[in-house]
């Protein structure tokens, strides 16, 4: 009789829990629509938003936000740059308004396919690609696979090799099939939504999160069911993706520049930058004292400023080029 009632309890908290979901999914959508178009490629539609004037000079700059964040994160950046050249931003497959219809779709590599078709889609065939965190490995797969689409890259933060341990037990947890979206579909929201600045400021530190990043980034999007798997398994996955990727980085040609701090508690500059700085030849490397993981919001000048040079580079290599080209050509 008591194992009864203690089942019928927690089926009853159950649904209270996964109805409070569904409402508060509606209203987290309400809160933070989508801003962009959708852009249809093979298995999936990504959301794009672009900036700035489409005829700038230079190729376009493409923004890849991290983990457990959508475009958003990474919008302030590609505002101060659209100011003279053109940016898209992209919701990653399963991230803010780009749904993920397959499990397989947590893959640098299957990302990478989908970001370069949208762009064709758009009328992008070459960019300089900026991401961040997570989608530093992203960017480097694009420009494996993808090496004629990519003038330059410049990572902050970047994910790139394999690190010790795992993804977190939460993250294994919500990955696998049943326990998973139980969780998701009822104690996931409530109890993200307690935490979620302090979540997001230890992302920040040492340095203060800005007063309103969680609701200017629409941080809150992650707390939907389906978001929050998708996330765990990016995360769950990126490191067997790398151990796979990492042997090739050498081949990378595009000119590359990579900001991190030395402080960085998510991702650690000491496995993943510097030696990603080491290994492809046309790499710079950029170590900033004191500074954790959001190095866009710590250092955002220096950060606009090295995209401009990279931009900048690139336009003087093609007129320099296009000079020195026969008269017949």
């Amino acid at each position: 009789m008591l194992t009864a009632i203690i089942v019928l309890a927690a089926a009853g908290l159950a649904l209270v829990l996964a109805l409070a979901t569904q409402i508060g999914v509606a209203l987290i959508q309400r809160a933070f629509p989508p801003q962009g178009r959708m852009v249809d490629v093979a298995g999936a539609r990504l959301h794009v938003v672009e900036l700035g004037p489409r005829d700038a000079a230079g190729p376009p700059v493409v923004m890849l936000h991290g983990a457990s964040s959508n475009l958003r994160a990474m919008q302030p950046l590609g505002e101060r740059i659209a100011r003279t050249r053109r940016v898209i931003l992209i919701d990653r497959p399963g991230h803010g308004w780009s749904p993920r219809e397959h499990v397989a779709d947590s893959t640098p590599e299957v990302q990478g396919r989908m970001i370069v078709e949208a762009l064709t889609r758009i009328g992008v065939d070459r960019a300089i690609v900026v991401a961040h965190s997570w989608a530093g490995a992203l960017a480097l797969r694009i420009a494996l696979d993808h090496p004629e689409r990519v003038a330059g890259l410049v990572l902050l933060a970047p994910v790139a090799y394999p690190w010790r341990g795992g993804a977190g037990r939460y993250n294994d947890v919500i990955s696998t099939p049943l326990i998973g979206p139980l969780l998701a579909h009822t104690i996931t929201l409530p109890l993200g939504y307690l935490v979620a600045n302090s979540g997001a400021s230890g992302v920040f530190a040492p340095q203060p999160m800005p007063d309103d990043f969680v609701r200017d980034s629409a941080t809150l999007l992650l707390l939907r069911p389906r978001e929050f798997i998708a996330n765990a398994r990016d995360l769950v996955s990126l490191k067997a993706a790398v151990v796979e990727q990492a042997p090739r980085y050498a081949e990378i040609r595009a000119p590359l520049s990579i900001i991190s701090g030395d402080v960085d508690k998510t991702v650690t500059t000491g496995i993943h930058s510097r030696l990603l700085a080491a290994t492809v030849p046309q790499a710079k490397l950029i170590v900033l004292p004191g500074v954790g993981h959001m190095v866009q919001y710590a250092a955002s000048d220096l950060v606009v400023s090295e995209i401009e040079a990279m931009v900048c580079k690139l336009v003087l290599s093609i007129a320099t080029k296009g000079k020195n080209a026969p008269a017949n050509l």
